[in-house]
């Protein structure tokens, strides 16, 4: 096969898949809740197993973060994930209303398009590997290019681990030869029934373009606003654990702190305390120079360190310092600092109040992070529910880091990797996903009320009566062949008295 061929490749790859993903869905939708349970067990207990492994292999792969917080990622997947849906319903009978009478059916959607990040592509998928056999669907990964070896190997343990368990082969598969011809075909054949889309803009309108049912992500350029009130060491550890952890590379982590000028100085004094690092003029200008390539960001600072990002600068930063902050008052595309950076780096605006605060937080949303996540640290509930109200923001994360928060590490939110940004940022749902949005559910509703169509004198309308059931099937035999038989009078009675309802 020479090299021209490899989009070839790809594309009958995808298909290929596809068609061994179908055939393997079809037999898990046979398992029972008991043995799907039992299968995703298996599959957690085996990525918290490898998830060192896995975590150094994405990191020396990718070149992103660091193996310490991949890890970390990893085992969050693993066990903070399936503990959040390790008792969820999702086979058969899933949920009932006694009162309305109406029982939830629960059915797999079928075969999913699962498309990774270079950022996080292990944790990813584990992540996705776990709803979608949760919800006994097959899943198909593409992963980015650049992150092939380590999510190759990721989606080979899941798989083992669920036919150890049960599941049938194929059911978590991975693209060997990864393109974006690949990923379309991928993403738009007629096997394919849903796509879990994880990546940058430009790949989430693809899916969305797809002609498939896709849940995609919006980018996350995360504002924060430390309030008068908040207590500022716990705002200033918070905020720098969150944005420091591999390197910045979450898109729930924070991107600007926006501050009181009264109690800024205070702040700044105790975000130094836990490793950051103010930028002079001079300094802010050339991290400035490298942070655009194009009018886009420069995808070389992405996941790597201050020290990393401040050599490709020409500076020098010593080893403890975990965050360059870098002073702003403009908001805009071409701003460097005020978009999401992937990376160590912090805008920090000064404000005069609240009311302030609050629009240029909705200001830098509306520069590239609408619907996904915002942050407040502040002990004034009354500020905390003005600012909810405003911000077009999905999760509302208060005195925590955002990073943390946003995925339901910290806070009480659904735990998850992929983060929808409602309408504000053109997803179909402002939701955490998890396998409660794998699932199609059947709604079985019986009778139990009458419809408004019986016109009086004066023209309104009023509910019909419905017949007793025990007075009707008095009056109704069946014979020995099971057939419905009514007397004459029988017929007679039951006109007459429908006539009488209707006042005719």
């Amino acid at each position: 096969m020479i090299m021209a061929d490899f989009d070839l490749l790809s594309v009958q790859e995808a298909r290929n898949l596809l068609y061994k993903a179908r055939e393997a869905q079809k037999k898990l939708t046979e398992s029972s809740q008991e043995q799907i349970d039992r299968i995703v067990e298996r599959m957690a207990l085996e990525a918290e197993k490898q998830a060192g492994f896995l975590a150094r292999m994405a990191a020396e792969e990718t070149g992103f973060g660091n193996e310490t917080d991949k890890t970390i990622k990893n085992i969050f997947a693993a066990k903070e994930v399936y503990a959040a849906i390790k008792d969820m319903k999702t086979v058969g009978i899933i949920g009932t209303d006694e009162n309305k009478q109406v029982w939830e059916i629960a059915e797999p959607v079928g075969v999913i398009a699962g498309v990774i990040p270079s950022t996080n592509p292990t944790s990813t998928i584990i992540f996705k590997s776990l709803i979608a056999v949760k919800s006994r669907n097959a899943i198909v990964f593409s992963p980015h290019p650049s992150a092939l070896k380590c999510s190759l190997e990721a989606a080979k343990i899941m798989e083992k681990a669920a036919k150890e368990a049960g599941a049938p082969e194929n059911i978590i598969q991975c693209m060997e030869y990864p393109s974006l011809p690949g990923t379309r075909e991928l993403m738009s054949h007629k096997l394919t029934d849903v796509i879990l889309a994880t990546g940058g803009p430009a790949m989430v309108k693809a899916a969305y373009s797809s002609g498939k049912p896709a849940y995609g992500v919006g980018p996350g350029n995360v504002p924060v606003y430390v309030h008068t009130s908040a207590d500022l060491d716990q705002a200033a550890r918070h905020i720098i654990e969150s944005k420091s952890f591999d390197y910045g590379t979450i898109c729930a982590s924070e991107q600007a702190v926006v501050v009181e000028r009264e109690i800024k100085q205070d702040f700044i004094d105790k975000l130094k305390k836990y490793g950051a690092y103010l930028l002079s003029e001079m300094e802010k200008e050339r991290i400035e120079s490298i942070l655009l390539t194009g009018g886009t960001l420069n995808p070389k600072i992405v996941g790597k360190s201050p020290q990393a990002i401040g050599k490709m600068a020409g500076l020098f930063f010593p080893a403890e310092i975990k965050v360059l902050i870098g002073e702003e008052k403009e908001i805009g595309k071409n701003i460097p600092f005020s978009i999401e950076k992937l990376s160590p780096i912090l805008a920090l605006y000064t404000v005069d109040g609240w009311e302030e605060g609050c629009d240029v937080c909705i200001k830098l949303l509306e520069a590239g992070g609408l619907g996904h996540t915002f942050g407040i640290h502040c002990q004034d509930q009354a500020v905390i529910k003005a600012f909810a109200l405003k911000q077009p923001a999905s999760r509302i994360v208060v005195n925590s880091g955002t990073a943390f928060g946003g995925i339901g590490a910290t806070t009480g939110i659904f735990p998850s990797l992929t983060l929808g940004c409602g309408s504000y940022g053109n997803n179909i749902t402002s939701d955490n996903i998890g396998p409660q949005h794998l699932i199609n559910i059947k709604r079985v509703a019986f009778g139990i009320k009458g419809m408004m169509i019986k016109t009086t004198k004066n023209g309104t309308l009023q509910p019909a009566k419905t017949a007793d059931a025990s007075e009707t099937e008095k009056n109704i035999s069946v014979d020995r062949g099971g057939n419905v038989t009514v007397s004459r009078e029988e017929i007679a009675e039951i006109v007459k008295r429908i006539l009488s309802e209707m006042k005719i």
